[in-house]
């Protein structure tokens, strides 16, 4: 049976592993091609148990962890994703950082992908912010490990009415699929007034 529940703060303790574990999993996959570790992974979803305005949203099949949602006040998140906003004049206070959305594949098609994005917009406006955000990979299109008749999700983000903002970028480190060593990544920001 599947159901998707709510998780805030300290309460995503007990799943920390099993959505790290998930993460690896997904962004294995083009366009991150992760190649991730549970001790990693432990620490930045850290983030989302410390922070008291945080909302993770977790798809069960039975008891297995099959999809996952997270957010948070940008407030709380680590300066590399506050920079670009701080740098660009805006008020951290008023934006609420949606970091990923996952599912594996089989779950995909489903209509969890809006329920999502509905189930964090409410959180952020209950919390006060008056924009949301997200940030996403850069990749040209021409990677070789691309696969044949890969669509990259940006019209769904639009028809949820987020903009993408090429004035906003991070740079992140990670190791991918082919790296001997972790090297950055630049992702750019998209942002939706709420």
């Amino acid at each position: 049976m599947i159901r998707l529940q709510n998780f805030h703060g300290a309460e995503l303790a007990p799943h920390i592993d099993a959505l790290g574990a998930l993460r690896i999993a997904v962004f294995h996959e083009y366009p991150y091609l992760y190649v991730g570790n549970l001790e990693n992974e432990r620490d930045y979803l850290g983030t989302y148990v410390r922070s008291s305005g945080s909302l993770v949203v977790l798809v069960f099949d039975d008891e297995r962890v099959v999809g996952a949602t997270t957010c948070l006040p940008m407030t709380d998140e680590g300066p590399e994703f506050k920079a670009a906003f701080e740098q660009a004049g805006y008020d951290l206070s008023k934006i609420c950082y949606f970091g990923e959305s996952i599912l594996l594949p089989e779950y995909r098609g489903r209509g969890f992908g809006k329920e999502f994005f509905v189930r964090r917009e409410a959180h952020a406006r209950a919390l006060g912010k008056t924009k949301s955000t997200f940030c996403a990979v850069d990749r040209d299109g021409k990677h070789p490990l691309q696969p044949e008749g890969y669509r990259p999700l940006d019209e769904f983000w639009r028809s949820q009415g987020y903009v993408k903002h090429p004035e906003l970028q991070a740079t992140f480190v990670w190791k991918e699929i082919g790296e001997e060593e972790e090297s950055p990544k630049t992702l750019t920001f998209w942002v939706k007034e709420l």
